[in-house]
């Protein structure tokens, strides 16, 4: 099997939102991303939106009730909870934690300094979905 070499990010995570233009305006404002394309249907809905964050890149798009979309379940459908988290790596953690909570992210576990290094907290969007920032990068040698 073969990989992309053509690309910046070989693993996009993918969102789905009720109200997906509210979304992207909070993402960008809370969390940093940046509007990289937002494709609209005739009503004027998110068919499908990409957001960046450095080099790597989240997809979102509405709620369906279609054969894809009947594979995916909202947080407000099971009780706030998550069956995955997007991590993004965040050179300033702190900086980034603060902004995020005025914003209003709900946090889940406050920003703290980890033992393997770096620090990190875990948040909510407006919608329920969960985050995890952090400042430690798995691509990077351990620090000795």
């Amino acid at each position: 099997m073969s990989v992309s070499s053509q690309t910046g990010s070989t693993i996009i995570p993918c969102l789905r939102y009720r109200d997906t233009h509210a979304a992207i305006d909070w993402l960008c404002k809370a969390f940093g991303f940046t509007k990289n394309a937002v494709y609209e249907n005739e009503q004027g809905r998110v068919e499908h939106a990409q957001l960046t964050f450095g080099n790597g890149m989240v997809m979102l798009g509405e709620v369906r009730d279609n054969e894809f979309g009947r594979h995916i379940v909202q947080p407000d459908e099971i009780g706030g909870r998550e069956t995955q988290c997007a991590c993004v790596i965040v050179a300033n953690c702190k900086s980034h934690y603060q902004q995020a909570k005025a914003a209003g992210a709900v946090i889940v576990d406050d920003y703290a300094e980890k033992a393997y290094g770096g620090a990190g907290y875990s948040c909510h969007d407006p919608e329920g979905h969960l985050w995890y920032f952090g400042s430690y990068d798995p691509w990077q040698p351990p620090a000795r």
